[in-house]
């Protein structure tokens, strides 16, 4: 939809918009003031939406240099009576926990919403956590949404209960809620007025161990008043069809159960919950009661299941449960219709009147993996560092450390620049650990820019401090990129879009002590080869930085390039090493030729690879 009718937009309208467009609205809807985050598929698309719109909502936002940050600055300005608001992807919590887990027990005098978009089946993270562990672990309510009306809704809802109980509360979405389009009928919405507010010293803000006692008392007294709110709740509803089977369903998962049972005209009864921590233990004994067996539906841990079988046993009621633990459902990965289908079989068999799949074709589709952008300036980084290697013959022992960025690419042959991964900023302490741990091995780890920002300065201070010795190699692309080109602390845009300082990387890098900082544009081949070869011999810590910008932010750069790449046929000896060892997705061999197609960006490294000049610039 057009991003202006989230302002737009009046009461009782209806609106076509994605789950996370839904989001801001609510948010907007609500009074919020300040929002922080930092960028995460799958909650991307809020952050891109409220930097174009933030100031005409009158509404602080910020792209924060990482996720316990956002969430510090949401807490204290929360602290001030203000309404705000933080989101981030699912591993951005493990982020944020240190700062998030104690701000339940500091509570907020205004209110605080904390959106956390899961990722089942890890589209798009490193693992396939969820947040609502969190939620037990921190003693915060959480709610489930399964569609973008209620996205919107439960928002209204979240903030009254962090309003009424003084505590953050989380919205947990996953990818397909966050990235499904419905219709929402939009609610009233008034320009922010509030601004700023009033911190109160009330001396329960510090948590000192005889204060943080008493917080954690009051938390546990609110979360027990919390849960009475939770089994009155209108989000959690029963769907009486007189059936003696019943399913529990939360959030996305709810809408293949919904999909399932009208499709297929199912007698059973259903329990959809949108109030899920504290969980609504007299909601569900009532329904655990009026029911032979009862399937539980979530995703991605059987957290509402261990809850319901706990009830069940509490309560001594005679009803069967099923869901992941006996394996009525699989324990990972997202749902689909047919596995709930398949399920719900097991429980009560019923005809299959679903058509026949369509056969599917007996010719193989060739394999298409991921690869980095034509001219993304990631590919020469890693084709100088695969020749550097080469030449030294390195290959077999080199330990390459990466991190969280499209720059993960470089795991692909023929680079293969990528073996060792856990998190961001960890390419830079696991390099410390490899570092202490081998003994002639070279390393070169790579890291972005906006992921140095995040967490890859502290660990890069313990590199200098503990004197070890390996290359690190920046990869300032001027953007945060992979996530769809957010701005960071080394661009001079702030989260307002106003001009702000940008922070230097290779200043902070020689502040911290290293001596060797080198800064190249990585399209200059050669001289980035020299660098590797440079850093290798280096006794300590080497950091290279390869700046140039991604594409995504560099589209007028790349059309004012007036001249063409060209292949000189007569000059090209057929070497391959384009197409093998640069492995630009531009350049391909057609009928024994060499040839560059289209979508070439014109960034000329494959005029410094080829060997006979063969590849060329051309006016």
């Amino acid at each position: 939809m057009n991003i202006n009718e989230l302002l737009d937009s009046k009461e009782g309208e209806k609106r076509f918009m994605l789950g996370n467009e839904a989001a801001v609205r609510g948010v907007l809807e609500s009074g919020v003031s300040l929002a922080a985050t930092y960028p995460g598929t799958p909650s991307s698309e809020i952050g891109d939406i409220l930097f174009k719109i933030a100031k005409e909502a009158n509404v602080y936002f910020e792209f924060s240099a990482n996720e316990k940050v956002a969430i510090e600055v949401a807490t204290s300005a929360a602290s001030t009576g203000l309404r705000t608001f933080s989101f981030m992807k699912h591993v951005g919590v493990n982020v944020a926990a240190d700062s998030f887990m104690t701000s339940a027990y500091i509570g907020v005098e205004g209110s605080m919403l904390v959106l956390v978009a899961d990722d089942p089946s890890t589209f798009s993270s490193q693992n396939e956590q969820d947040t609502r562990h969190f939620a037990r672990q921190a003693n915060i309510p959480l709610f489930e949404p399964s569609n973008p009306q209620e996205i919107k809704d439960f928002i209204h809802y979240a903030y009254d209960i962090s309003d009424k109980f003084n505590i953050p509360v989380i919205l947990r979405t996953t990818t397909r809620v966050s990235h499904m389009r419905g219709i929402v009928e939009t609610g009233s919405y008034a320009k922010n007025t509030k601004t700023y507010g009033e911190y109160k010293d009330n001396g329960l803000h510090v948590p000192v161990p005889e204060a943080a006692r008493v917080m954690h008392k009051n938390l546990v007294e609110k979360i027990s008043d919390i849960r009475e709110v939770s089994n009155k709740s209108p989000l959690n509803k029963i769907i009486d069809n007189g059936a003696e089977i019943g399913i529990i369903a939360s959030g996305g998962a709810y809408n293949y159960v919904a999909d399932v049972v009208r499709q297929n005209n199912l007698k059973v009864n259903i329990l959809k919950l949108g109030f899920t921590h504290p969980y609504p233990e007299e909601l569900v004994r009532k329904f655990l009661e009026d029911n032979r067996e009862v399937l539980v539906v979530e995703e991605v841990d059987p957290l509402n299941e261990i809850e319901t079988l706990a009830i069940a046993g509490k309560y001594n009621i005679n009803v069967k449960i099923h869901g992941k633990r006996d394996n009525t459902l699989p324990e990972i990965f997202e749902y689909t219709p047919d596995i709930i289908f398949e399920a719900l079989q097991k429980l009560s068999s019923f005809d299959d009147k679903r058509k026949e799949p369509n056969q599917l074709s007996e010719i193989a589709l060739p394999s298409r993996p991921a690869t980095l952008c034509s001219g993304c300036p990631h590919r020469a980084s890693y084709y100088a560092a695969r020749e550097a290697i080469n030449s030294l013959n390195l290959d077999l022992e080199s330990i390459h450390p990466s991190d969280i960025g499209c720059y993960t690419l470089g795991i692909a042959p023929p680079y293969k620049m990528a073996n060792y991964l856990m998190s961001m900023g960890a390419s830079v302490g696991t390099s410390c650990g490899f570092s202490k741990s081998t003994k002639d091995q070279p390393i070169i780890s790579f890291i972005g820019d906006s992921t140095f920002f995040h967490a890859g300065i502290p660990p890069l201070i313990n590199a200098v401090h503990n004197k070890t010795k390996f290359t690190l190699v920046i990869l300032d692309n001027r953007i945060t990129a992979m996530t769809g080109g957010q701005t960071n602390p080394g661009i001079p845009i702030d989260g307002m879009g106003d001009e702000a300082p940008e922070i230097s990387i290779e200043a902070l890098v020689k502040s911290i002590g290293i001596n060797f900082v080198k800064k190249v544009n990585p399209l200059n081949v050669k001289e980035m080869i020299n660098i590797y070869k440079e850093a290798l011999a280096y006794d300590g810590v080497s950091v290279i930085i390869a700046k140039y910008p991604c594409n995504l932010i560099n589209k007028q750069a790349i059309r004012e390039r007036k001249y063409k790449i060209k292949v000189d046929q007569d000059k090209c000896v057929h070497c391959n090493i384009c197409v093998n060892n640069l492995a630009c997705p531009s350049i391909n061999e057609i009928d024994g030729k060499i040839t560059i197609d289209q979508v070439c960006n014109k960034c000329g490294v494959c005029t410094e690879v080829c060997p006979t000049n063969a590849i060329h610039k051309e006016e």
